[in-house]
């Protein structure tokens, strides 16, 4: 009996695990590459943990913007470290598997974050555009239990939606070849594995992205439309100048990751992708858990005052 090449595939159920093919080519280069993400992920992990206990250790900075930068820090976190461990171990193995559990797991938690930093930054750029705004209503309007339930409404979404999403996809029977050529788990890798035809799910896939990922992005410049047309109005260049720079590092943040996440993941959805976009996807991977920090830190008065309070304090009570 002769079998399309369909019912071939159809019949060959991968195994238990798959395999992440990520940078399997550079073979000697791999112990460099490990020592390198190595040292750029305890950056990352340090340096959003630095902003965390800033913030909470000084009373200075327990105002709205900075609640937000906590979550936001906690998300980059957990984002970095879903893919970290797995990539720093598999650059040292030669049996680069992940159970599909294990797949499942790590998609979730990537996608999880993702939609929840949109929603986050969404609700960073809300509130920039009330303290700009509408200034004497700030305190009223932020208070704290509308930051609450900003960051609360942030995390639902982005753990109903995506939960919700990978369930879907790993309800699905995968079947043919068990590679997928990339370092983490890339939701369009999986998908082209999955037995049965997907076209209409990939445009259910798409239509969700544009609604949850384009949506608080048009919230976001919807927000900076009004902003920018308050602080023109404003009769000083002085007075434009410092409402412009208490949301300077915000759109910092939203321009980074906006212009590095679009970069990175318009690629082509086929079954594999070339070896520059792994490049390009893990430069984005380190670049945007690595950059809040620095801008936040670099950028702001506030931070380096508490940061400059907190050395000073430690230092004394080590003297001391």
């Amino acid at each position: 009996m002769i079998y399309s090449e369909r019912n071939y595939r159809e019949n060959q159920t991968v195994s238990d695990v798959f395999i992440l093919e990520g940078f399997s080519h550079l073979n000697e280069l791999q112990i460099l590459l490990f020592v390198v993400l190595l040292v750029i992920y305890l950056l990352a992990l340090m340096g959003n943990l630095l902003i965390i206990l800033l913030i909470k250790m000084n009373p200075s900075l327990h105002i709205p913007m900075y609640f937000f930068l906590v979550h936001l820090s906690i998300v980059e976190i957990c984002y970095i470290t879903s893919v970290f461990p797995q990539l720093l171990v598999h650059l040292l193995v030669k049996e680069k598997t992940i159970s599909i559990a294990g797949c499942a797991a790590q998609m979730a938690i990537i996608t999880i974050m993702g939609l929840t930093e949109c929603c986050l930054l969404a609700a960073m750029a809300y509130d920039r555009y009330v303290a700009i705004c509408h200034p004497l209503h700030y305190t009223t309007i932020m208070s704290g239990q509308m930051c609450v339930q900003l960051a609360g409404a942030s995390w639902f979404l982005g753990i109903s939606v995506e939960v919700a999403q990978t369930t879907w996809l790993f309800s699905l029977r995968f079947c043919g070849s068990n590679h997928i050529h990339h370092f983490f788990c890339f939701i369009p890798l999986v998908m082209k594995m999955a037995c049965t035809d997907i076209s209409k799910n990939e445009i259910m896939l798409s239509a969700v992205s544009v609604l949850f990922i384009l949506g608080p992005f048009l919230l976001i410049v919807l927000s900076y439309i009004l902003i920018i047309s308050t602080i023109l109005k404003l009769p000083s260049v002085e007075g434009r100048r410092k409402a412009f720079s208490t949301c300077s590092s915000h759109l910092m943040v939203v321009s980074f990751f906006y212009g590095t996440s679009l970069f990175a993941y318009l690629v082509p959805k086929s079954t594999s992708i070339p070896d520059s976009d792994q490049l390009i996807t893990l430069m984005n991977t380190i670049l945007i858990p690595l950059s809040n920090p620095i801008i936040y830190t670099l950028r702001n008065k506030e931070v380096k005052a508490a940061l400059r309070k907190t050395a000073e304090r430690t230092s004394f009570h080590t003297t001391g």
